[in-house]
């Protein structure tokens, strides 16, 4: 009954504290957090617990699964080289950097590698939406980074707690052997399991199954991988680039908003969940303390924040004059970035679920039985660590994007525009053709035709005020908000018609399914729209930065 009681009260503090930060203005995280603490003091919620490796394999596979699915891998190739040492080499220097600093507080060695190897990668999600106002290039660096940096934290993670339970020993050659082994077979485990799984859904058309199967793949690929002692949070990544890329081909239109549909929720639901959890164990742990401990624990906490930021700056300021030094092609010169994109790179370094999800999976007894040691204290300082980027980076991060001067370059718009042209004029030169191969009535071709032709001249030309990015946003939006209006109108038309028994309520179902749907669509498509617009508003100075048209996050 208790565990069922936490997850009615879970369910329930995300609700009110999305709810209340959409009211307030405030990152939801922060009030979940909140939500958190203040649930650990019901008694009955005091003893429950989630056994530490349901906390990795619930949350982790299915999280890291849907940011690899909805990331450029195009972007990602082209600045490989950036990515792979801010995911590896960035992650080592903080988690020894954090390490060395809690050793000196007082920590043994094994549990300050773990605290370490907690704090040490950045958060995914958080950094997607940072990476709306920012310029693709580096968005798509932070964003990969966060990434795969979770495989690098996670091979120390799991090596500092079989040393501290006395099940693996330290050397450098051991060391390199399971960073070598982890990454190479998460990532053969990751391309199996994909494989099969691709094999599979090519052949499916039902959107219940394509659903279960996206849900399945990436804890196959996570729970093999792990199975075999290489990297799940790798098999994960691989899994969901691998799919994102080939989806559009392979899948039907159905089983993508389906897909699509689920894994928002699922994902959206297991973050708010991991911060609800953290904030639970969090006052667990402070109980855990006594007032010294309490003390000693927000000490370690500043530290290893203070920690944190100066080695991100550092590496950041430092490594780009050795590839430098390595590397003087011409083309390597253009790519190079100035001192304030890296400062924003820098400041960009949120903490988030995986670091909530490593704190959370640290075993509570060593196998004599006795304690983990510091167990509470590292879940306490990863709690204030997470709460800190929250509650002091997050809010800075829009003065910072302006210092800097790297506001959203809009590529990603204008090749979404060029698609659309494109495809719309491919379109109609083939229009005939499909109408008389269908037998298409004629005065459907025309209608089809007329509708195609404006919406293609709007995006063309767009008028003498407004020019062509913004007419064509315009546009559609007023056609959305037309569209919705006119869904409205017919839905009222059909429940005054049940209600007057001129239909049963059967009937009114089947109507309401299929303007429903209609409704879904069309309420999408205005608010991309609604995105786009606000902004090129903001681009073209229309709208200042902090005016709420040009709002995007």
């Amino acid at each position: 009954m208790s565990s069922l009681a936490l997850v009615v009260a879970v369910g329930v503090a995300i609700l009110t504290g999305t709810g209340a930060a959409r009211r307030l203005r405030i990152a939801p995280p922060v009030l979940l957090l909140v939500a958190g603490v203040l649930l650990g003091f019901v008694p009955v919620l005091r003893v429950v617990h989630l056994p530490p490796e349901a906390v990795l394999l619930v949350f982790l596979p299915v999280l890291l699964y849907w940011e690899a699915f909805t990331s450029s891998l195009r972007e990602i190739r082209r600045n490989l080289r950036v990515i792979v040492l801010l995911s590896t080499f960035l992650v080592v220097a903080t988690a020894a950097g954090v390490a060395t600093a809690a050793h000196a507080l007082g920590l043994d060695w094994g549990p300050a590698w773990v605290l370490g190897a907690a704090v040490a990668p950045t958060d995914a999600t958080a950094v997607g939406v940072l990476g709306r106002m920012l310029p693709r290039r580096i968005a798509t660096m932070l964003r990969a980074e966060s990434l795969v940096n979770d495989g690098t934290a996670l091979v120390i993670y799991t090596l500092a707690v079989g040393i501290t339970l006395g099940e693996e020993h330290f050397s450098v050659g051991r060391v390199a052997g399971l960073f070598a082994l982890s990454y190479l077979g998460g990532i053969a485990a990751g391309v199996a399991v994909t494989f099969l799984a691709l094999q599979v859904r090519r052949r499916l058309s039902d959107p219940f199954q394509h659903n279960l199967l996206a849900l399945m793949t990436p804890l196959t690929a996570y729970l093999i991988a792990e199975a075999t002692e290489v990297s799940g949070v790798l098999a994960a990544v691989v899994s969901g680039l691998w799919v994102g890329r080939v989806s559009p081909r392979l899948f039907p239109g159905n089983a993508r908003r389906h897909v699509q549909t689920v894994m928002g929720f699922v994902t959206t639901l297991a973050n708010a969940a991991l911060f609800v959890l953290v904030g639970l164990e969090a006052q667990s742990a402070v109980r855990g303390l006594d007032s010294t401990g309490l003390a000693h624990g927000l000490l370690v906490a500043v530290v290893v924040c203070a920690v944190i930021i100066a080695v991100r700056f550092g590496w950041l300021f430092t490594s780009p004059y050795l590839i430098r030094a390595i590397d003087r092609r011409p083309q390597q010169r253009e790519r190079r970035l100035s001192g304030r994109p890296r400062a924003l790179m820098s400041a960009a370094g949120f903490r988030g679920a995986v670091s909530m999800a490593a704190a959370l999976a640290v075993p509570h007894a060593l196998p004599s039985g006795a304690e983990f040691p510091d167990r509470d204290l590292i879940v306490f300082v990863t709690a204030v660590v997470i709460a800190v980027t929250l509650l002091l980076q997050a809010p800075l991060m829009p003065r910072v994007t302006r210092w800097a001067g790297l506001d959203a370059d809009g590529e990603a718009e204008r090749e979404r525009r060029q698609a659309e042209i494109g495809s719309m004029a491919h379109a109609l030169a083939s229009l005939p053709e499909m109408a008389a191969k269908l037998g298409t009535n004629d005065d459907v071709h025309r209608q089809l035709r007329t509708e195609y032709d404006r919406r293609l001249r709007v995006l063309r030309d767009g008028d003498a005020d407004t020019g062509p990015d913004e007419a064509a946003a315009t546009y559609e939006q007023q056609y959305a908000d037309l569209h919705l209006a006119v869904i409205d109108h017919r839905h009222d038309t059909v429940v005054r018609m049940r209600d007057q028994g001129e239909i049963d309520d059967e009937v009114l179902r089947r109507v309401q399914d299929g303007l429903d749907l209609e409704q879904v669509h069309m309420t999408q498509r205005r608010g991309n729209d609604t995105q786009a617009l606000a902004g090129l508003l903001r681009d073209t100075g229309r709208v200042g930065a902090d005016d709420p048209r040009g709002d995007l996050l």
